[in-house]
């Protein structure tokens, strides 16, 4: 028997998962996602939409609320129209870029406010139990029965329309869920053995929550609430093409592809742009989702 036969020699494998031991958790999601052209490219071009419509001053090429009797409706390319004009001549690559203020923040504040606000009870919820968590549960399995747009409809029917009532009415049906999630792998962490040692340490409650569970529950929190801006932006259209969101003259995807939908026998693609923008970004910020997901998935 030689020496070489005698010592193991690690293999390429072996060298490879000892190298990924060593990275920090964070570290090996930013790497995957990196290493993902799918979502890298649908970032990159989420970021270059979202920079578009922040600096929408810089990029628009005329004033969105300036109308023209005589321009009304036109196609793409009409006198530096770029995208055309709408039902009033105003021109329609301006309102979609300022539109986009609104439909991004009714997309991401609600999201925000749930995650805070729902992230918050559901770990205080799984962590507590007893009889907190029944209190907590019950009270949003309440919200959680009825579907989201009907209880956004109903809660813009009874507050009236306006930017302030379409977020409010949307974080009260995104809480629910998150909570939920929260909830769930809260409970999961709470039994597990570093948490036991923390707790027999004499770790406060707080600083348990702080250290040894928020860090766990932030990755799937994180994923979901990707997602639910993709729902947030679609709900918040639908609440504005019903006439329950963003009030005219405000310039937003909904309440555009409201105003345009008359127009769609005389210049379907002017009618159909709003509802375009919808769709690319709701679908960017969905494969965002699933790439995160995928990222930081423990068993890849």
């Amino acid at each position: 028997m030689s020496l070489q036969d005698t010592i193991a020699v690690p293999s390429a494998a072996d060298a490879v998962r000892r190298a990924e031991a060593g990275k920090g958790y964070w570290t090996r999601v930013r790497e995957r996602l990196l290493a993902d052209r799918v979502t890298l490219t649908v970032m990159i071009l989420l970021a270059c939409i979202v920079f578009m419509v922040v600096a929408a001053p810089l990029f628009a090429t005329h004033d969105p609320s300036a109308s023209s009797v005589f321009a009304r409706l036109k196609s793409p390319g009409y006198k530096g129209h770029w995208l055309g004009t709408d039902e009033v001549g105003r021109d329609l690559w301006s309102r979609i870029l300022y539109g986009g203020r609104l439909s991004l923040l009714c997309g991401v504040a609600p999201v925000t406010l749930a995650v805070l606000i729902g992230g918050s009870l559901g770990l205080v919820a799984g962590y507590s139990g007893g009889i907190v968590n029944s209190l907590i549960m019950r009270s949003m399995d309440v919200l959680y029965a009825f579907p989201s747009i009907l209880l956004a409809i109903a809660i813009c029917g009874m507050l009236g329309s306006g930017l302030g009532n379409t977020i409010l009415a949307l974080t009260v049906t995104f809480i629910p869920p998150v909570v939920r999630i929260a909830e769930t792998v809260t409970t999961q962490v709470r039994s597990a053995e570093f948490v036991e040692a923390a707790r027999a340490s004499g770790a406060r409650p707080i600083s348990i929550i702080r250290f040894h569970i928020l860090n766990n529950v932030l990755g799937p929190i994180l994923v979901y609430a990707t997602s639910l801006i993709s729902i947030s932006i679609i709900l918040a259209a639908g609440l504005s093409f019903l006439g329950l969101g963003v009030t005219p003259p405000d310039a937003e995807w909904g309440l555009m592809l409201n105003n345009l939908r008359q127009a769609i026998w005389v210049n379907p693609l002017v009618a159909a742009l709003p509802g375009a923008m919808i769709f690319i970004t709701s679908m960017c910020f969905n494969l965002v989702s699933d790439g995160l997901r995928t990222a930081m998935d423990v068993r890849i």
